[in-house]
């Protein structure tokens, strides 16, 4: 059946089990948007602006497992989108995004809104198209989605000349994907596993080092089984909050820059680090030379350039982290392993001596930290938390109980302010049994302000706690730490009514300034199903604590008390 590339392009989406596509119009993609128009596949949301669309889809992308979908026009639409495209690369988000172009002959003129997207979205994207013959849609947009969702995840750049979503072609969907160079491994290497295994019954103090990768992987629970038969403990990265549980016993918190002191300790002190998924990156690691340097690593990772890139690991295993620790776990029952509880029982030690915590304030202003414990204690595993860059998320990383993998929506690698509101509202979309909780800044809210008019429109029900400062907070922190309190252009005294705000924007405000307040406010939100925004007014010089300073290793941390 012959049928346009604008309709190929909606039928493939269709094909795909495409519910929910993101996106803006315009001139290079308006032949698409027609047949938007025209079909009843899928919901289109339409963000208001390109960058918030390709969150969105980001964040929906997270909390579901789905591969998430954005669609903006050429120039000014595809370069508003690269942001969130480095997003999603930087965490390995499976995603597909279609731009326009300019017709095949115009390419090269500098014509109107004419932009080299295929070239900009090289450096940020898993694999990239430009699509200039329409028989090729359907193949293209196959392997695009076969790709972003395999092997190492990550988003898919289908960049279209208006022409080709003019022409006509057959539509017939290949039933499979033919790519010769493009097999990622998944099974690990069985001698690899054995080397592995005998050096955990050698080793006296294992530690489980857990990143992203278990969450995209879906293997939360063989890694709460490994560490349970193993009498393991364990610690996560930012980007794997959620996965052994917040009140496993054998979890010993977040490690890294802001990590928990045990957690730190325990990366400082191991003589076998067992790593999950992780990439070892700068934020986690300090010191990259004294990072676990008493220890063998076991690296397992299905992307075999994230291994040997920092840490040169003992026993490297490239595989799918399912399916490899699946193995591990069935090879286990032949293993008898020495008893680590000496070492369990020193980490508790050393996380009842430095607990995570914070002091009250002497005149009664809010502390930050409270607000996220509250709400943890409130909604706890009813909600999907998603978080802007800055002390809030770490904060929210540091103090929300997360029960489960995909409870926790972050931008990490590449630490995008703006990013909570519109990603929540991905989350909204695709978890409707959830609550959908935004923790922003004063800063970073009004970066993708305008998408509340979204929120709005569609029903997405995302309450947005903005904890109010008056500043850019880490900024602010870093400065008053190592720049000798020079305070440079990070002060935000002077701010919109944020309440008056949202109601402009069709939702509900409320500005706190007491913890009563705030439960009454809270509860309020989630009754209202709006969108709404909580702005809470809390202790202005609140730093993120335990840090670790640029350029120290894990057991130099400063600690609460030590400024």
């Amino acid at each position: 059946m012959k049928m346009t590339g604008a309709k190929i392009v909606i039928e493939s989406l269709h094909k795909e089990g495409t519910e929910v596509v993101f996106g803006y119009p315009g001139g290079a993609i308006m032949n698409v948007y027609d047949e938007i128009y025209k079909q009843n596949h899928f919901q289109h949301i339409l963000t208001r602006h390109e960058q918030a669309a390709i969150h969105a889809a980001d964040g929906y992308a997270r909390a579901t497992g789905k591969v998430g979908v954005a669609i903006v026009t050429s120039g000014p639409g595809f370069t508003n989108a690269v942001t969130g495209l480095a997003t999603a690369y930087m965490d390995s988000i499976p995603m597909v995004v279609i731009s326009g172009q300019v017709p095949t002959q115009i390419i090269g003129t500098d014509g109107f809104q004419e932009i080299d997207a295929v070239g900009i979205s090289r450096p940020c994207t898993k694999h990239n198209y430009l699509v200039k013959d329409v028989k090729d849609l359907p193949r293209v947009f196959k392997e695009a989605f076969h790709i972003a969702s395999t092997g190492r995840p990550g988003p898919v750049h289908i960049d279209i000349p208006k022409d080709a979503t003019i022409n006509e072609a057959d539509f017939v969907y290949p039933k499979e994907v033919y790519l010769p160079t493009y097999k990622p491994t998944t099974k690990g290497n069985k001698k690899q596993l054995k080397k592995a295994l005998d050096a955990l019954k050698k080793s006296k103090k294992p530690l489980i080092y857990i990143g992203g990768g278990a969450v995209l992987s879906n293997c939360a629970h063989e890694i709460r089984e490994l560490a349970k038969r193993c009498n393991i403990p364990a610690v996560e990265t930012l980007m794997a909050r959620g996965v052994m549980g917040h009140d496993n016993p054998l979890l010993f918190g977040m490690l890294g820059m802001h990590g928990e002191y045990a957690a730190n300790m325990a990366a400082y002190e191991t003589d076998l680090l067992i790593s999950l998924g992780a990439r070892f990156d700068d934020r986690v690691t300090g010191r990259l030379d004294e990072f676990a340097k008493g220890a063998q690593v076991i690296h397992i990772d299905i992307d075999p350039a994230s291994i040997d890139k920092l840490v040169k690991p003992d026993f490297p295993i490239v595989g799918d982290l399912k399916n490899v620790l699946e193995s591990m776990l069935e090879a286990l029952k032949e293993i008898e392993l020495i008893d680590y509880t000496s070492w369990v029982k020193e980490l508790t030690e050393y996380q009842q001596k430095e607990p995570l915590r914070y002091n009250e304030s002497e005149d009664g202003a809010i502390k930050p930290q409270w607000v996220i414990e509250e709400v943890g204690h409130i909604l706890g595993n009813r909600a999907v938390v998603s978080t802007d860059v800055g002390q809030h998320q770490m904060w929210a990383a540091q103090f929300y109980p997360f029960s489960y993998p995909r409870q926790f929506i972050t931008s990490g690698g590449l630490g995008t302010m703006g990013f909570g509101l519109p990603a929540a509202m991905g989350v909204a979309r695709g978890m409707k049994d959830k609550v959908s909780v935004n923790f922003t800044g004063d800063g970073s809210i009004l970066m993708n302000i305008q998408e509340l008019l979204t929120c709005t429109e569609y029903e997405l029900p995302v309450i947005n706690i903005v904890l109010n400062n008056n500043y850019l907070g880490m900024v602010r922190q870093w400065q008053t730490l190592f720049y000798e309190n020079r305070l440079s252009e990070t002060d935000l005294s002077i701010q919109p009514d944020f309440t008056k705000l949202v109601e402009a924007f069709g939702g509900r405000g409320y500005k706190v300034h007491t913890k009563e307040d705030f439960k009454i406010a809270l509860k309020d939100a989630v009754e209202s199903k709006k969108v709404c925004m909580i702005e809470v007014i809390v202790d202005r010089l609140e730093n993120v604590l335990p840090m670790v300073p640029n350029g120290h290793a894990l057991n130099e941390m400063t600690l609460l008390g030590d400024e």
